[in-house]
């Protein structure tokens, strides 16, 4: 059946991918697994934009459209349509001709009901409001208001013809629509897990929403382990912890996963001030080194991180430049040092994290099981379009893109898991790795995009005769203000 779907105006490229994965959480393909071989289908409405907040979309039941509704961070809500039109007078006709078996079961004497008058790109004032709702007296209504609590809500939503560019999705007509709230939202857990009250944060914390619509892209529900391999302070690992999900995190930096500020501000003290389970572990691990015993396959049900591309914070791997050069060999830990000891460590170039990223991904996922991972492009270089790393163990799924300068942005990857992995896959991913690195961008090599995004600003020149011949200013980063 088709339903109006309306999101919020935010992270466009994001929210047809969420209602997918959260759809097929909920049961609306034939197959149960996490497969991403069906899609649902979406149409949008007449005289709209793709970037339009309303689209039409087939769902198989009102469960899944309320459980889809619910569960999601970017709807706002979806709707049982019982007309559109581009005037009142076409609307009354549309809700008229709604079939009566659809509308008399929530207009009966017993139930209650609300009526809200909702825009887009315009505002309708408290006055208006009310004399829409009054205009809807053909519809007959023989339970009572309750604005508070009501069993049905009902929603009267209308678009402006706006021609001008006011930062919105082009409108070319006037556009109206009536239906029946099925199921909508619930944002007030992002007041709740907003960083900015939030106990023990770094500097590459996950914000709170893009780490619940991530939990979303991985399906986490209630008894599923979710891990973490760049853990930092727990903000993905959180968001998975609220749907019910067990975790497990690991990162290099032993100091953040053990120690964090002190006994009451690290990344236990996290899951404490929400309430939320403890992760099953922290692990001291390094993906280029993984500490998982040999044979040891198929534990996680969904990985979600955010690697290092060195924007904010560089990836670092064990070995120190040194041990890595062959300088100095191989160290033992003395006992009496074990509790205190930080291993040293080098740089950790995005091909090689990713590459690693993978294959972790692929040995420890169950089948149909999701990788869901933030993977970095230079806006200006035209040869990275569409090029993703690949793995023979997964199908990728949905490629979400959001810009954070004019310089680069971020694309989050949800890749499945289709096979078992074989020593026939491990050199087949090699060969791709190897691929990957010779037609990619050379910066994914010489290790981050921090001179990329960072570049110094215009030369000073001085006059002739200075003893100065010139300096550049500070570096600056172009995409403060986006």
């Amino acid at each position: 059946m088709w339903y109006l779907c309306v999101f919020y105006h935010r992270l466009l490229d994001y929210r047809r991918p969420e209602v997918e994965s959260l759809a097929r959480m909920f049961g609306a393909f034939d197959s149960e697994d996490g497969g991403g071989a069906e899609h649902l289908e979406w149409r949008i409405p007449e005289h709209h934009h793709p970037d339009s907040p309303f689209h039409f979309v087939d769902l198989p039941s009102e469960d899944v459209a309320r459980d889809v509704a619910n569960r999601s961070i970017l709807v706002k809500g979806i709707y049982e349509l019982w007309g559109e039109a581009d005037s009142y007078e076409e609307l009354e006709d549309a809700i008229k001709n709604y079939p009566d078996e659809r509308k008399l079961p929530y207009l009966t004497s017993e139930s209650t009901f609300r009526i809200t008058v909702d825009s887009f790109g315009k505002v309708i004032s408290f006055q208006e409001q009310n004399e829409r709702i009054q205009s809807l007296t053909y519809i007959p209504f023989k339970g009572r208001v309750n604005l508070r609590n009501p069993e049905h809500k009902f929603w009267l939503m209308e678009t402006d013809d706006y021609g001008a560019n006011n930062g919105l999705p082009p409108v070319v007509k006037k556009r109206i629509f009536f239906g029946r709230e099925v199921g909508s939202a619930d944002r007030k857990l992002l007041p709740t897990y907003q960083l900015k009250s939030r106990t023990y944060l770094g500097p590459t914390a996950m914000d709170a929403e893009m780490a619940f619509l991530m939990a979303n892209q991985a399906m986490v529900k209630p008894g599923k382990l979710v891990y973490d391999p760049f853990v930092g302070t727990g903000s993905i690992l959180i968001a998975a912890a609220h749907f019910g999900a067990m975790t497990m995190g690991a990162d290099i930096d032993i100091r953040v996963v053990r120690d964090g500020r002190g006994p009451d501000c690290n990344v236990w003290s996290n899951f404490k001030q929400y309430g939320l389970p403890m992760p099953i572990g922290l692990l001291r691990a390094d993906n280029n080194l993984p500490p998982w015993r040999p044979g040891l396959k198929e534990v996680f049900d969904a990985i979600i991180c955010d690697p290092p591309y060195g924007v904010r914070a560089g990836g670092r791997k064990s070995g120190g430049r040194k041990l890595l050069k062959g300088v100095v060999g191989p160290y033992t830990v003395p006992d009496d040092k074990r509790t205190d000891h930080i291993p040293s460590t080098a740089a950790y170039s995005l091909v090689e994290c990713v590459h690693d990223l993978l294959d972790i991904a692929a040995k420890m996922l169950i089948l149909n099981g999701r990788l869901v991972f933030f993977y970095p492009v230079l806006r200006e270089d035209e040869s990275a379009e569409n090029h993703f790393p690949e793995h023979p163990c997964f199908i990728l799924v949905s490629s979400s893109e959001q810009i954070l300068s004019s310089r680069y942005s971020r694309v989050l990857l949800t890749m499945v898991k289709r096979g078992p992995y074989t020593k026939e896959i491990e050199e087949a991913a090699r060969l791709k790795h190897l691929e990957f690195k010779e037609n990619h961008l050379k910066w994914m090599e010489d290790g981050n995009l921090h001179s990329a995004v960072f570049s110094p600003g215009e030369s000073v020149c001085v006059a002739e005769g200075d003893t100065k011949v010139s300096k550049e200013t500070k570096p600056k980063y172009r995409g403060k203000y986006v």
